[in-house]
């Protein structure tokens, strides 16, 4: 019979190859052409018009300015459509446009003043960020943006702050804050001011946004579509609430099955990756109330979610999307994110940096990864660093499990789970900023992690928030924040405290389990053995050293003296809300036997923390590796 299975599986295989076929784009190509290697079209979307599921758009080297619109999805697994860098090849999608002609004017300023049919049907620079739980400080925010040899300048809000620019100290780049601009637009043209601070615009690569997103379709209903190996950037992406209809650079617009793979994606005006939904159940429909019938944004979004499942929110029909291997940078609002539509998905082994930094504008939904409603999505092994927050997990956080992420110099957070009822899992993360959790739900199984900042725990009794059956998205309740119902096991702490996690509990309805913790505090050694933690007396915490692609970490290694147990689905026992195990997404026990690296713990030879053992010898662990990218 296995036999039988395997022939039959072989032939399914080949007969998708022979159907299947590849089309070609290079910057010396035709769109008149066949799409063959020797006869390639010039533009990505006329390989679009022609792609069926199973087939293949291979492009060739060189700069795509181009909104990519499919038209079709594939079927399956089996027959995707694919867009592909061709291997060994730099493709660049980009946003935006190179502008010339600029005069220059006084101060070192220059001018440049564009047709607005330039622009087409969009013009970023007559287009402002907006959108619910979005804060503009008091001043506008076009979604254009503009580039000095790949680095975007700082916008402003008049021409004076552009002729006497004052640095932002918030911002991660005080220095590149002095490089601004300031636009104005009427019926006819689009003038554009900027401070280049000594560089001639005319003699470098000066770029304006000039697109919303690089990879879109526009219509819902696209399935089974693989995006790899592409640089993509410069889009003028608008403000991604969970309310609205949510536009990346690269987005899937709720729909199933996506791979998005070693790709390179930077510089969005707002958000890199968007696995979100689409404008029919609501775009920003607090902001929207004009008749302002109820200001409770809580109450929006509560009808947004009824509208959701009334539009198939379902495993059939979203998510389930596979988002890896990717670098993601100079995003101001998030590097990826999702309000529901990434359901069921894995995001997995991307390296992101630099989000939230210019620090122009913020609001309530920024982050490195910021999904709502991220039930049964596996967050595993990614290096998020120096952005505003790291990881913001943001209503129906269930069946979701943060593994195995490295997470520090975010100078909000690393990781926020706010208003959920569980239950999820965080195990074996190295997490490192100085504010490290801040747990805003009930229903936490914190695993064999290394945590060196501090944890904060809130309670919310004033929003009632959804739960579901388990693995599902069907409803089947809601309830406030009472603050509890969480365990901590086999932890390493390394910030000093006077006593165990279970402080930050002290006020919370329901009780906390606690179990196996070490402590790293200046007070004396001692042993707490009701519940088998342990107080080391050491001063020092950890220290990260990044050199080059490589990150390593130093950490003493008193803990490996404490042995622990092994954490399994039956220790975690059940959320009280929802009533649920803390289970894998098919419904299978999980025994927390791996380590950070993937190493099995065995049941004679278990410690606290991510790591089952350190190198005694240099006493730096290897913690990441920008090879593991397979760009």
């Amino acid at each position: 019979m296995k036999n039988k299975i395997r022939l039959f599986v072989l032939f399914i295989c080949i007969s998708t190859n022979i159907s299947a076929k590849e089309y070609h784009v290079s910057k010396e190509g035709n769109d008149l052409n066949s799409g063959i290697l020797q006869k390639p079209f010039l533009t990505i979307n006329q390989a679009v018009q022609l792609a069926f599921p199973g087939d293949t758009i291979t492009v060739h080297a060189g700069t795509y300015r181009e909104w990519i619109k499919p038209i079709r999805g594939g079927k399956s697994e089996l027959k995707r459509i694919v867009f592909r860098a061709a291997p060994g090849e730099l493709v660049e999608i980009k946003g935006s446009e190179v502008i010339k002609g600029w005069k220059k004017e006084k101060n070192g300023v220059w001018k440049v003043v564009i047709p607005n049919a330039f622009f087409g049907d969009y013009n970023p620079y007559q287009d402002l960020i907006h959108g619910d739980w979005f804060i503009d400080n008091d001043r506008p925010h076009h979604t254009g943006e503009v580039f000095l040899n790949g680095k975007s300048l700082y916008e402003k809000e008049s021409i004076e702050k552009v002729n006497n620019p004052v640095a932002i100290q918030d911002s991660f780049d005080a220095i590149g804050s002095t490089y601004t601009w300031y636009c104005n637009s009427n019926e006819t043209h689009t003038t554009i001011w900027a401070n280049f601070q000594g560089n001639n615009p005319n003699k470098e690569q000066v770029e304006i946004s000039a697109r919303k997103t690089c990879f879109y379709p526009e219509k819902p209903g696209l399935n089974y579509i693989t995006i790899k190996g592409f640089h993509i950037s410069q889009a003028a992406t608008q403000w991604a609430a969970p309310t609205a209809e949510q536009v990346g650079m690269v987005a899937t617009h709720w729909n199933k099955g996506w791979i998005i793979e070693n790709n390179v994606i930077s510089n969005s005006k707002c958000s890199g990756i968007t696995l979100g939904k689409e404008r029919g159940t609501g775009h920003n429909t607090w902001t929207a109330d004009v008749d302002n019938v109820n200001r409770d944004g809580n109450i929006h979004f509560i009808e947004v979610v009824f509208k959701v499942l009334r539009n198939n929110w379902d495993k059939a029909h979203v998510g389930s999307h596979i988002v890896r291997n990717n670098t993601i940078f100079n995003c101001e609002q998030t590097a990826i994110c999702g309000s529901m539509g990434a359901v069921f998905s894995t995001i997995e082994n991307n390296h992101i940096y630099n989000i939230y930094t210019k620090r122009q504008f913020k609001g309530y939904e920024m982050g490195g990864i910021k999904i709502h409603a991220p039930i049964d999505v596996s967050i595993s092994h990614n290096r998020i660093h120096d952005s505003g927050r790291g990881i913001w997990l943001d209503w129906m956080v269930q069946g979701t499990r943060v593994s195995g992420n490295l997470l520090y110099r975010n100078d909000m957070d690393d990781l926020l789970v706010e208003v959920s009822h569980g239950p999820y899992i965080v195990d074996n993360n190295i997490l490192l900023s100085n504010t490290t959790i801040v747990n805003w739900s009930n229903g936490g199984a914190y695993v064999n992690n290394l945590i060196a900042g501090e944890v904060k725990l809130v309670t919310d009794q004033n929003r009632f928030t959804p739960y579901f059956l388990p693995h599902s998205t069907k409803m089947a309740g809601m309830n406030v924040i009472l603050g509890g119902d969480d365990r901590f096991y086999n932890n390493i702490f390394t910030r000093p405290q006077s006593n165990s996690i279970i402080d930050a509990y002290k006020d919370s309805k329901f009780p906390v389990a606690i179990n196996g913790n070490v402590y790293f505090t200046p007070e004396e050694f001692h042993t707490n053995n009701s519940n088998n933690e342990i107080f080391l007396k050491h001063n020092s915490g950890v220290e990260l050293i990044e050199k080059e692609e490589e990150v390593y970490l130093s950490l003493h290694n008193a803990f490996l003296k404490h042995k622990v147990s092994l954490i399994t689905t039956e220790t975690l026992g059940k959320s009280k809300i929802v009533k649920t195990v803390f289970d894998n997404p098919d419904g299978s026990e999980i025994n927390f036997d791996l380590d950070y690296f993937g190493v099995k713990r065995s049941n004679n030879n278990i410690t606290a923390g991510p790591f089952l053992k350190v190198n005694l010898e240099d006493e730096l662990i290897k913690i990441w590796s920008n090879k593991n990218l397979k760009l």
